[in-house]
């Protein structure tokens, strides 16, 4: 049986709610075997984020490079790359290997609690160079926001999530190839939502590391968070918890 493999270039949340944490827990609960390069260290937990340290562009080179020279990847998500330098890292490795493999962004620019997660300087460099490179581009409507502010045009699909909404509706917009999809689904009432937005973007990529349409893997993503938001639970941690990635309370 073919093992189908995804990785997440992203940043480490040691509370294990969001960042590659979660990723990895998503990978593993969607079915396929996942890798992880890190982009950046942080102290965080449910109720923030207390400290950020970068790592540097060499090293996100050599993890890529490890991974690619050895293992077979399906497709790669993308999450907090905090700088300039790990954008053009990045951007420097994917085309060197004139990848061709789905790839999902997921632009992470602020923590619920305000911290700064994509330095604003690196926002021109983020547009320019690493927005062109995506298959999907996963922002919220306040990433979405900035990044129309900027003059960003994508150039692939978009799938902007409507949880910011202040409403109790919310809607989930996916504009690929002309056309326009929509999910809508009633809000849930709970404050236990860290790390759904990097739970979403690599639910994607699994589903498309899988062979399954990008249609297809959206809504079944977006139907899965969802599930995950109306099941999590307090218990971890004193702030906003996180999604619990297919366990159950006993």
């Amino acid at each position: 049986m073919r093992i189908h493999t995804a990785l997440t270039v992203a940043g480490s949340d040691p509370g294990g709610g969001a960042g590659i944490q979660a990723d990895l827990k998503t990978f593993h609960h969607r079915g396929v075997y996942g890798m992880a390069a890190i982009t950046a260290l942080t102290a965080q937990n449910t109720r923030g984020v207390q400290h950020i340290e970068p790592v540097s562009g060499a090293m996100v080179t050599a993890q890529l490079d490890a991974i690619f020279d050895d293992l077979r990847v399906d497709a790669v998500k993308i999450g907090m790359v905090l700088d300039e330098v790990v954008i053009h890292a990045l951007c420097r490795s994917w085309e060197s290997r004139r990848l061709n493999i789905p790839l999902v962004l997921d632009p992470v620019m602020v923590a619920k609690d305000g911290t700064p997660l994509l330095q604003p300087s690196a926002l021109r460099a983020y547009i320019d160079h690493l927005l062109p490179l995506a298959t999907l581009v996963t922002p919220n409507l306040p990433e979405r926001a900035v990044l129309d502010a900027a003059g960003w045009r994508p150039t692939g699909a978009v799938l902007t999530k409507g949880g910011h909404a202040n409403t109790a509706w919310l809607t989930d917009v996916l504009e690929v190839g002309g056309e326009v999809h929509r999910w809508r689904h009633r809000r849930t009432d709970t404050i236990h939502t860290h790390g759904t937005g990097c739970t979403l973007s690599a639910a994607i990529t699994a589903e498309l590391a899988r062979g399954v349409p990008l249609l297809h893997a959206v809504g079944r993503s977006i139907r899965y968070v969802s599930r995950l938001i109306r099941e999590a639970r307090p218990g971890l941690g004193g702030g906003q918890g996180p999604l619990f990635h297919g366990l159950r309370s006993r």
